[in-house]
């Protein structure tokens, strides 16, 4: 970890901290290790990929000087790109469906980005974001990207996710673990992060399993992911497996996060902690991340 002075808060994102939750796997038998992805400079994991998608296009051309960045989010990519725009200058306008949490726009806006707001599909309830209202968000971005000739961040496909996670994640969990575990798992949003990180141990001769979690059901309240889509980054680091996890299962071990471990964070965290204790049972090494911070769901019913 560098302790000296840094040259912005781009500078800072990486680097995460990895902690044991002794304490909520302790009658599993086995041990949960949680890379602390909130203390990132927005709050999530997404920073890495901001960074990385931005640097990649400024190195590739694709982005001029002072050219505006535009990209769909539930939020956290969105506050990710905010940050690392306003250090290299580039406008940034985040388009986000109304039914994720309101505390995400705001922060947005704080840090100098333009929000529009895409009211959801009729089917669609108030956070519970599905895969038709992602469309109406997509077509919204696709619309203002042409619109203000601006570069598109595209984090569903664009290569940048996947390296972010390759160059520096992945590693980064390598050495804090020295390649000893027995599983990953990680929540399905874009597919970054876990192809990224599947591809790094793979290579380095891992044979720790790797599990992709989603949602139960279509309808669900763990935001940033579950859009029952296809995601193309997932094609450079397949899963070994998929599991399932409930709302209530996310909550649940959200809330114990919290209470028990210290640790503030949002649904998908709370999902890949319950994915965790399963795969812990029987005295087995299971590493996760811990995506987001807790403050970003304040207005939901996860805190109730």
């Amino acid at each position: 970890m560098n302790y000296g002075v840094l040259g912005s808060a781009v500078e800072a994102i990486g680097g995460t901290p990895m902690v044991e939750l002794a304490r909520i796997s302790r009658a599993s038998g086995g041990r949960i290790l949680a890379k602390l992805e909130f203390l990132n400079p927005g709050y999530s994991k997404k920073d890495r990929i901001a960074r990385q998608i931005v640097e990649d296009a400024e190195g590739d051309g694709s982005l001029g000087p002072g050219q505006t960045v535009v990209e769909l989010t539930s939020g956290n990519t969105g506050t990710g790109l905010a940050i690392v725009c306003a250090v290299k200058g580039h406008p940034f306008v985040a388009v986000m469906s109304r039914g994720n949490s309101a505390e995400r726009a705001r922060m947005m806006r704080a840090l100098g980005a333009e929000v529009v707001l895409v009211d959801q599909a009729e089917s669609s309830r108030a956070g519970q974001v599905s895969g038709r209202d992602l469309e109406l968000v997509e077509e919204a971005a696709q619309r203002i990207t042409r619109e203000r000739g601006a570069f598109r961040a595209d984090q569903f496909r664009h290569a940048g996710n996947f390296r972010a996670h390759y160059l520096h994640t992945g590693p980064e969990i390598w050495e804090q673990t020295g390649g000893v575990f027995d599983a990953f798992c990680d929540f399905a949003g874009t597919g970054g992060t876990f192809a990224g990180c599947a591809a790094v141990f793979r290579e380095r001769g891992s044979r720790a399993k790797c599990y992709l979690l989603e949602p139960s059901s279509e309808q669900h309240r763990i935001q940033g992911g579950g859009y029952a889509m296809e995601l193309p980054l997932l094609e450079r680091g397949r899963p070994d497996g998929t599991l399932t996890i409930t709302d209530e299962e996310a909550m649940e071990c959200a809330r114990r996060l919290a209470r028990e471990e210290g640790i503030f964070a949002g649904f998908s965290s709370g999902a890949n902690v319950a994915a965790g204790l399963r795969l812990a049972a029987g005295g087995k090494t299971v590493v996760t991340v811990i995506n987001d911070s807790g403050l970003k769901y304040l207005t939901t019913d996860l805190w109730e």
